[in-house]
């Protein structure tokens, strides 16, 4: 009893974490959108760029893959889940080039870019660290934070997931989060 009491405690004192924010950026389908936007559904963000010759795709396949998972028991759930995917190379990444990479993962993405300041602004709130490595010719590379975002339907930040986890397991506690906001939802 005394321990969950200090737990409860210890969790009280360090309140939420301070990751998520406004934003205003152009989907893939060269739409402005903002944060509000998304009220009422439950968004998984990954921040990356459609050149990143590895990670990404790796991280946006497991983000695929998790979608279909969550998808398959979406009629348990009152509200939707959305995929999103944040270009941190404004200057290459343009609205098309975003829709061809998304639609190599999943039909169900949405993807996001701006002006550099617009993607500055959202991975300032995100917490999200990005750095343009040196150019090769016109190449190079986008060094970034390789986390996935969890927010639930009334904008607040939830949960993050590295790559530490797989597809099972982020999904495993997405359903738990999902779970228990409907809990205290009701």
């Amino acid at each position: 009893r005394k321990v969950k009491s200090r737990k409860k405690l210890q969790r009280a004192a360090v309140g939420k974490m301070a990751i998520g924010g406004p934003f205003s950026l152009i989907t893939h389908e060269k739409k402005p959108i903002t944060d509000k936007d998304f009220h009422g559904q439950w968004l998984l963000i990954y921040f990356g760029f459609t050149h990143c010759p590895d990670i990404c795709p790796e991280e946006l396949e497991k983000l695929a893959e998790v979608t279909e998972i969550l998808r398959k028991q979406k009629s348990k759930h009152k509200h939707s889940f959305q995929p999103i995917f944040v270009s941190v190379d404004p200057e290459r990444d343009t609205p098309e080039l975003v829709s061809q990479y998304i639609k190599d993962y999943s039909p169900h993405f949405i993807g996001l870019t701006g002006t550099r300041d617009q993607v500055a602004e959202m991975c300032k709130h995100y917490r999200v660290y990005f750095s343009q490595g040196p150019k090769v010719g016109d190449d190079y590379i986008v060094d970034h934070a390789i986390i996935m975002y969890l927010i639930n339907p009334n904008g607040d930040f939830v949960d993050y997931y590295g790559r530490n986890k797989n597809a099972k397991e982020v999904s495993s506690a997405i359903e738990q989060h999902m779970n228990a906001f409907k809990e205290t939802n009701k």
